[in-house]
């Protein structure tokens, strides 16, 4: 899987974790661009991605996601 591949994964995610079909996500997208996103639905988002690409965040990976692009970047080197 490419980068692509996982932002248009990401993509159809952030569209059901914050039920928003106009949702549309870039590298640069981060939680300022989405009203709904906040701490309680970061969990459920953070959530989704690990369970749609079988993988496991730590604590110090998602300190350091400032937007979609780092999201994506940390989930290809997992997989």
């Amino acid at each position: 899987m490419n980068k692509e591949e996982i932002l248009n994964k990401l993509q159809d995610i952030f569209r059901d974790v914050f039920d928003d079909d106009t949702i549309v996500i870039r590298e640069d997208s981060d939680a300022d661009d989405i009203d709904e996103w906040d701490s309680f639905n970061n969990i459920s988002l953070m959530s989704a991605i690990e369970k749609s690409f079988n993988i496991k965040f730590d604590l110090a990976e998602l300190q350091d996601l400032e937007d979609v692009g780092a999201m994506a970047d940390v989930i290809l080197k997992k997989l």
